[in-house]
């Protein structure tokens, strides 16, 4: 049983499902059929940690009641909307008008039922919070119907289930859209998604110029990220597979001359992995393995980490440092210990004023070091020799702890807005770092630092030594990735293409890249320069898992003078440069589209059937403009689909297609009994029709077939404790290439009669895990 399944051993209010404990947990008891399995009670409680923290003083006076006593309290479910800045308002009106509008006033054996409420903190209540039990759920059919509604528009990617206090460091970090931001140690992206979101704050661009990186050290958590980046569609995005301790150095190329330099990032998010012990609501497990030795093991990696970001970051960036642990040997020893040997080249910044309705209390200036019997030691000279390998010196408070403004940093404490606990620290860089020569240098050369951290965390006044002997390459985990294969200024596909789709020269083609070297080039994908200069220039130092988004594929109908298909991922970042194959339809036009399989050209308005007319066959994006008197709130509507002979046809997932019926007003829930009903039809015609009266019974089986596959749609998404991740869900890359190349195979013989379709059947990613 993995470790994934038994910290989440609870029952989940929005995947309406008990979640089983542990074999050991696990006890036979009758209910009230006489039969079943019962759950033993789980002990919230250890010794070890309340005499810990008692005696580390991080609970204000009078609150440590409290604060044990929310620690005995389920975690309530919070989600974040998510995507682009305007398509989440569209979809947060349309969630307050239809699902929490039908909340008010409602109540269960006399009692009034909370409503979902949002986040105060957070901006424009794209972040909501739920209290809801499994037997209200069932029991009143609003909440049915959002329950429902938030488990589609979760596998759909349209809401990300995120707890609480891991959306904020992403908030404090101010992306701009032509930052570079690294995210350290990103799996599984939850945060990275809100980078991403940021990254695009200003719509009127096709695509920034700045790039997220996400990186992480376990080979197949990075698949997960892939999963997580995938929903937002995004060309700035590259997903890397490197030790964030010995994160190599990268050149890219100047703007002015043109000559390499080194890679700096204006941004830098380092969550790095930690005891976890602020996620007990949770996670049941921290209650039983919590120890004091988990702080010190961790310790000098959380070290090392940090010092890695500060060193790739540019003068005046800012990184955000954090845990979701209590312990101040993780937090503010880290920290301070870093400043300390900084000697000014890094701040805290006072970041009091920033997200003004979030509940916090400062870092402490002191804190203690002791061992598992509660021996406290003074100072490092006061440690036993035998101690010393696991108690460092830079775990104590600096000499100069108290002019390092410790008390800058954010620490979250569950009781005070009914959340996880959380520790933040933001840095900032103000000068070059003692122990380089960017300090000394105005150029940068690759030999500014080494490729990794070394850093000696027993003694902070050390130095780094790089006139030793070269390092070794990092060795890669997994199978070795396909190269990126990016267009030259000649590349033969692309006149036909440019030619089809009347792209204009402006359009940067040599952007585009493949995966393959040899053989018909079945995918095509979009990177901004930022990214591909970062491709071509490292591709020896960085194991790349991924990046860029799809923008065609290979369709190989012989009646099309294209061989390439537009996809519905790559349709906003290509709307701009497209001036042909384009036809608008009206709502009522778009819902026929994606209600009908292959509808008839007929069937569509007067005004977009001359529009299709006037088209040959082939791949066409479909464009529907709310009217200037329609609610503000409405935004454009992309769906790419195929010109037949007589027809056409969307390419839309279906989690999507249900998002886009929803915003046009369509009843999902009847759209679902038809395309089940359709399904019954066609696979069981030689058995006995019996099921006049089972359509919402077949409705009640899709909905637990979702609830109870439905983890890795509607799990938590922070990081929590690095250590306490189940990833078994990751998929190798080779794996995803074979599974594209035998979907598409599959879909060119699937293709229906009256498209006179070479695509897929449904435009679904083909590396979606």
């Amino acid at each position: 049983m993995s470790i994934r399944t038994s910290m989440n051993a609870q029952y989940c209010p929005i995947l309406r499902k008990k979640i089983c404990k542990t074999e050991g947990e696990r006890q036979v008891s009758g209910n009230k059929r006489g039969k079943g399995l019962g759950y033993a009670e789980i002990q919230r409680a250890n010794e070890a940690f309340e005499s810990y923290y008692k005696a580390q003083g991080i609970i204000p006076e009078g609150e440590w009641d409290q604060f044990m006593s929310i620690l005995q309290v389920n975690l309530p479910a919070t989600f974040r909307i998510t995507g682009f800045k305007s398509h989440a308002q569209q979809l947060l009106q349309f969630l307050k008008g239809h699902y929490f509008k039908e909340l008010v006033d409602v109540e269960v054996d006399g009692q009034a039922v909370e409503k979902p409420y949002p986040l105060p903190w957070f901006p424009d209540e794209l972040a909501w919070q739920l209290n809801l039990s499994r037997g209200n759920i069932r029991k009143i059919p609003a909440l049915e119907r959002l329950h429902s509604f938030l488990i589609t528009e979760t596998e759909s990617g349209n809401i990300s289930r995120q707890e609480s206090v891991s959306m904020i460091p992403p908030l404090l970090l101010d992306v701009q859209p032509h930052h570079k931001v690294f995210d350290m140690c990103a799996a599984p992206g939850s945060k990275t998604g809100q980078l991403i979101e940021m990254l695009h704050a200003d719509e009127s661009q096709s695509w920034p110029s700045g790039f997220v990186m996400a990186n992480d050290s376990d080979n197949k958590r990075c698949y997960i990220m892939v999963h997580q980046a995938k929903r937002l569609n995004s060309p700035c995005v590259m997903i890397v597979n490197n030790d964030a301790t010995i994160m190599p150095s990268m050149q890219i190329p100047d703007k002015d001359t043109g000559q390499l330099k080194q890679l700096k990032f204006d941004r830098v998010l380092c969550d790095v992995p930690c005891s976890a012990d602020g996620t007990l609501r949770k996670n049941y497990l921290v209650w039983k393995r919590w120890s004091v030795h988990n702080g010190f093991t961790l310790h000098p990696l959380q070290l090392q980490i940090l010092t890695r970001g500060v060193e790739v970051l540019e003068i005046g960036g800012r990184l955000v440092y954090s845990t979701c642990s209590f312990n101040p040997i993780e937090n503010e020893a880290v920290v301070g210990s870093l400043l300390s040997r900084s000697q000014g080249a890094m701040e805290l910044v006072d970041c009091s004023h920033e997200l003004p309705n979030l509940k916090r209390i400062p870092g402490v200036t002191t804190w203690k070091v002791m061992n598992e019997n509660g021996k406290v030691f003074p100072g490092y000279e006061d440690v036993p020799n035998k101690n010393k390998k696991r108690i460092k010196q830079s775990m104590f408070p600096t000499t100069d702890v108290d002019k390092l403004n410790l008390d800058r940093c954010i620490r979250l404490l569950p009781h005070h807005q009914d959340s996880g606990g959380f520790f933040i620290a933001v840095l900032q860089k103000v000068s070059g770092l003692p122990w380089t020569r960017e300090s000394k240098q105005s150029k940068e050369t690759d030999s500014t630092e080494t490729d990794g951290s070394m850093t000696d965390v027993q003694d902070d006044s050390s130095r780094r030594k790089y006139n030793g002997p070269p390092r070794k390459k990092p060795r890669f985990e997994g199978y070795k990735e396909d190269p990126f294969i990016f267009f030259k200024e000649d590349e033969q596909l692309w006149p036909l293409m440019k030619e089809f789709y009347k792209i204009p020269d402006s359009f940067p083609h040599t952007q585009l890249l493949t995966r393959c070297e040899t053989g018909k080039k079945r995918t095509v994908y979009l990177v901004n320069k930022a990214i591909k200069d970062i491709i071509t220039n490292n591709h020896d130092k960085l194991k790349i898992i991924n990046s860029g988004i799809r923008v065609w594929c290979r369709s190989d109908s012989t009646e099309v003078s294209c061989g390439y298909r537009l996809t519905q991922e790559g349709s906003a970042s290509l709307q701009s440069y497209i001036n042909n194959r384009k036809v608008y339809l009206t709502k009522q036009d778009v819902i026929t589209l994606l209600t009908e399989e292959n509808p008839f050209v007929h069937k569509m308005s007067p005004d977009s059937r001359k529009q299709i007319n006037s088209h040959g066959q082939g791949s066409v994006m479909f464009i529907y403009e709310p009217p200037a008197d329609s609610c503000p709130d409405e935004n454009n509507i992309i769906v790419v689909g195929w010109r037949g002979k007589t027809s056409v046809r969307s390419f839309v997932s279906k989690g999507d297609r249900h998002h886009i019926l929803r915003l046009c007003g369509v009843n999902i829930t009847s759209t679902k009994k038809k395309e089940n009903k359709g399904k019954l039809l066609e696979g069981q015609r030689d058995e006995d029709k019996t099921k006049d009266d089972g359509d919402d019974a077949e409705e009640d089986t899709e909905l637990d077939d979702q609830l109870s596959g439905g983890v890795e749609g509607m799990e938590e998404e922070d990081d929590v404790n690095e250590d306490i991740k189940d990833a078994d869900t990751g998929e190798d890359s080779k794996e995803s290439e074979v599974k594209e190349d035998s979907k598409e195979d599959e879909d060119e013989k699937n293709k229906p009669e009256n498209a006179n379709d070479g695509g897929n059947q449904d435009d679904k990613d083909p590396e979606q895990l």
